[in-house]
């Protein structure tokens, strides 16, 4: 009966993006495989689209999104929509308050874990009694960069600057009392300027993170302590309350079943089929996550930059990117490079032994994912706080970023060629090759994954 007593029922409550619906949902999973009641919140087209699970593993809780001018009919996620509509979709996002009071009401769990864009949950489950833990799939460089939440709401104090411009981004700020090259390259940083600003949802996103930290009775972030320690010391300092690695919520399980239904199986048989003529090591995986959209000059550069490292590859390539490919260039590269324009599975093709490196965005999933199979990084980071994340990859040598012009991002064939070359083959990239192999163990390593997640639930008993 005490060992009942002690199993949580626990809530989960993602943005509407899949670059944060799934890490939320490997929680979800390592939480119920503790024996802990989980409900996971999402809109139903979304739970339709996450990967499939064991019945009764998570209760799905289906929230419909509420009707919103300006917003698609069908759109449920970011990927669903253009950039400029996503601030409808946070429009639409903020409209499930109710849904998710009367949830807290009725189903009363012994907790909230919620993301960014929900700063309005605390305040209610509050009030209900239930205890909130925000949960950033931004690393802990990316949260202690952007400041303390007074910063983040946009109030002034004696202590901190309000930044108001671009340049204001691109130097570390002065609450970060130890050396580091952590700071968004102008382009970066102007690419996603507006999120600094309220949108057509009311508030910004930096207010939303703010907000949500503000309220929260704990903090939990995607990371380890062993790979920024001074970060994690640093959010506890500014944040004053506790701030909790969760561990890198890498995959589990073996990449190379043939899981899935018959047209997964088949395609991954097609792919592996043309990975194992490769020799060990030799191909660079291109593939830029489902929500960074590389345009036309990048793909056309990135293509010729490939054609030139003379190195074989596999390019996940969607179709519903606004970009073609260089004239002639599939048939120039025919047996050296294969052009994937459809789904792909990341995880079979990372853990596939021809594999050597990933040519990728930075983004957090791709990057733990590499990881964990000890795949050398050529990284080009297109969008949100990917830039913060390459330079603390640059920082410890486990990824190389291709060279750019900082005020328009834009990159040469040349540089994606020499960056591709020097990280995969050349003498003086191999601390690149070597340094993913040392620091892999803290991506993939499931025993140390469990100790963090388990410290997580032994606080939330405890307080």
């Amino acid at each position: 009966m005490a060992e009942k007593d002690n199993k949580l029922h626990i809530a989960l409550f993602p943005w509407l993006a899949f670059g944060h619906m799934i890490p939320f949902l490997e929680l979800a999973k390592l939480i119920a495989q503790k024996g802990h009641r989980v409900s996971f919140l999402c809109t139903p087209r979304n739970i339709n689209r996450l990967p499939k699970l064991p019945p009764n593993s998570i209760n799905f809780v289906n929230l419909p999104l509420p009707h919103v001018e300006g917003l698609p009919e069908d759109a449920e996620a970011t990927i669903d929509v253009p950039y400029h509509t996503i601030q409808y979709l946070k429009k639409a996002y903020d409209g499930l308050q109710e849904s998710v009071t009367l949830f807290l009401q009725s189903s009363n769990p012994n907790l909230i874990i919620y993301d960014f864009a929900p700063y309005w949950v605390a305040p209610i489950a509050s009030k209900l009694g239930i205890k909130t833990s925000f949960f950033s799939i931004f690393i802990s460089p990316t949260l202690g960069f952007m400041g303390p939440p007074s910063v983040l709401k946009g109030e002034s104090s004696v202590n901190y600057e309000i930044r108001t411009k671009p340049e204001d981004y691109t130097v570390p700020p002065k609450w970060i009392d130890f050396p580091t090259t952590v700071a968004f390259r102008y382009f970066e940083i102007k690419r996603i300027f507006d999120s600094m600003s309220p949108n057509d949802s009311g508030v910004s996103d930096v207010y939303r993170i703010g907000a949500g930290i503000e309220s929260c009775d704990v903090v939990a972030i995607r990371g380890c302590i062993d790979f920024e320690p001074e970060w994690f010391r640093l959010l506890r300092n500014i944040y004053n309350k506790p701030v909790l690695p969760i561990g890198q919520l890498s995959p589990a399980g073996d990449q190379n079943d043939n899981g899935g239904d018959e047209t997964e199986t088949e395609t991954w048989l097609k792919m592996k089929s043309w990975l194992d003529k490769q020799e060990k090591g030799s191909v660079v995986y291109v593939a830029f996550g489902s929500e960074a959209k590389p345009g036309q000059e990048e793909v056309t550069e990135i293509a010729f930059g490939l054609e030139k490292s003379q190195l074989p590859f596999f390019w996940v390539l969607r179709l519903t990117q606004a970009a073609a490919l260089p004239a002639g260039f599939e048939e120039r590269v025919e047996g050296r490079g294969v052009v994937w324009k459809t789904w792909a599975p990341q995880l079979k093709i990372l853990a596939h032994e021809s594999v050597g490196g990933h040519l990728t965005h930075s983004g957090g999933s791709s990057v733990v994912e590499s990881l964990k199979f000890q795949r050398a990084l050529i990284l080009l980071p297109l969008t949100a706080d990917q830039g913060i994340y390459t330079r603390i990859l640059e920082e410890k040598k486990m990824g190389r970023c291709v060279p750019r012009n900082e005020r328009d991002g834009s990159f040469t064939s040349n540089a994606v060629a020499e960056s591709l070359r020097l990280v995969m083959v050349e003498e003086n990239g191999k601390i690149y090759r070597e340094r993913v192999k040392e620091m892999s163990e803290l991506f993939g390593d499931m025993d140390r994954q469990n100790r963090y997640l388990d410290a997580f639930l032994d606080h939330l008993k405890c307080h």
